[in-house]
């Protein structure tokens, strides 16, 4: 495998759009320079599985990102279901508790599904989580997170690109870490609080970056997805 094709499968386009038929357009502009296909709430509550099939569409992986949070009985069974329409990534809250990522684990064994358990949101920061009572800063609270939904089985993680390189070195080289929040020009006024470049996310290990306006709004889809894979196999294969 190429460097680039390499770079391509750790790339995830956010389909943040209002219908199928505009994800459809918006991912057929990217999907040569893409390898994975990330299916939000939105677009999942209006579509439903319809939105999954773009994947077998465009030959990309589908991260379906639920971010699944409720009882364990309900999880395991929205896992197996989402399992059942061969997703490759599925979200779960792991704030959910310990019993609930064992069950969504349980429902997903022997599936090519894989798990990643949301960490802290990109949106928040410590003003955020102390008014929720979280006393700790977001990097000690994505760390709790992570050691918990690993101890339970999860195989990889959601966290903001401030923290990947606290739980990079932190946990089992085996865990994948999944970063949103990816900003290829720096920082914007968006609701992004803890945001990072590709090449910066990727040297301080990330397994799979998300990005999504950067991509979607750039005059250009194509070309700025591209450019981010570049970025994405500079950085890999570059010094730190």
């Amino acid at each position: 495998m190429t460097p680039l094709l390499a770079a391509r499968s750790r790339l995830a386009f956010a389909l943040d759009y209002p219908s199928l038929e505009a994800a459809r357009e918006g991912a057929s502009r990217v999907a040569a320079h893409v390898g994975v296909l990330k299916i939000g709430l939105e677009l999942f509550v209006r579509e439903g599985p319809r939105a999954i099939e773009l994947g077998a569409e465009l030959g990309c992986d589908i991260f379906l990102d639920l971010k699944l949070h409720d009882i364990p009985a309900t999880v395991e069974r929205s896992v197996r279901a989402a399992a059942s329409h061969r997703v490759r990534y599925l979200t779960v809250h792991a704030v959910g508790g310990r019993g609930m990522l064992e069950a969504a684990v349980r429902a997903a064994e022997g599936s090519p599904l894989t798990l990643l358990a949301v960490t802290v949101l990109t949106s928040l920061d410590a003003t955020d989580l102390e008014a929720m009572g979280v006393g700790d800063p977001p990097a000690t609270q994505a760390l709790r997170l992570a050691r918990l939904a690993r101890g339970a089985g999860m195989p990889g993680l959601v966290c903001s690109a401030a923290e990947v390189s606290l739980l990079r070195n932190a946990l089992d080289p085996a865990t994948i870490l999944v970063t949103p929040g990816i900003r290829p020009n720096g920082p914007h006024d968006d609701d992004q609080k803890r945001v990072a470049t590709p090449a910066r996310a990727v040297r301080d290990g990330a397994s799979l970056l998300v990005v999504g306006r950067p991509i979607r709004d750039a005059a250009d889809p194509a070309a700025a997805a591209e450019a981010i894979v570049a970025e994405i196999a500079g950085a890999a294969n570059g010094p730190s």
